[in-house]
């Protein structure tokens, strides 16, 4: 799998999510290869998208594709900032449950000192993990060497995903938590989408 993230400013939201939806309906059908994408924009204005394909190979052609290109331009006209590219084939994907039924996704950027064992981590107590946090329907995590990552998960609600977050993790699935969190370099950044745009073929 192949992981494109997408990461602008914009005081247009509605154009924003016109133009994504427009995608979904006149481009998604030729983008071969494409498995699905998730985007949103945050309470300031942050805009966040994560696509999904087979391959590099099957992202660089869509990204080729004449109407790709007049897509992509039209969409940057509601752009505050430089958008910021980040691709890895790096990816964990992790499903509980259906993802394109989330009414929450929460984006968390951040970079950890030991990729090999936050991947290891990460497929520890899989069953653990989701009766414990029903809330959380799966996750996409894209790496790369340095050690920096961006993990969308997906949530039923906001509601719940809030409600999850206070609850107190078994022994040992805290000792997991903690451990993870001994491998953060820096703080990680959130992005909380509200009105999440989910799609698939």
């Amino acid at each position: 799998m192949f992981v494109q993230i997408i990461q602008a400013h914009t005081s247009n939201p509605k154009g924003v999510e016109e133009a994504f939806n427009r995608w979904q309906t006149e481009l998604a059908p030729g983008a071969t290869g494409w498995l699905g994408s998730t985007g949103g924009i945050t309470d300031d204005g942050t805009m966040i998208a994560v696509a999904r394909f087979e391959s590099e190979e099957a992202a660089q052609r869509n990204s080729h594709r004449p109407e790709q290109d007049r897509w992509w331009s039209q969409l940057t006209k509601s752009f505050d900032s430089e958008p910021i590219f980040i691709e890895s084939s790096d990816v964990v994907l992790d499903l509980v449950g259906d993802p394109d039924r989330a009414g929450f996704v929460q984006v968390m950027k951040g970079r950890g000192s030991d990729p090999e064992r936050a991947r290891e981590l990460m497929g520890q107590h899989h069953d653990e993990w989701a009766a414990f946090r029903p809330d959380v329907l799966g996750s996409v995590v894209a790496m790369n060497e340095s050690g920096e990552y961006t993990m969308a998960m997906y949530f039923t609600s906001e509601a719940e995903a809030r409600k999850g977050e206070k609850k107190e993790p078994p022994p040992e699935l805290k000792a997991e938590m903690d451990e993870m969190m001994s491998l953060t370099i820096e703080q990680p950044e959130f992005f909380d989408l509200k009105h999440p745009w989910i799609t698939s073929p």
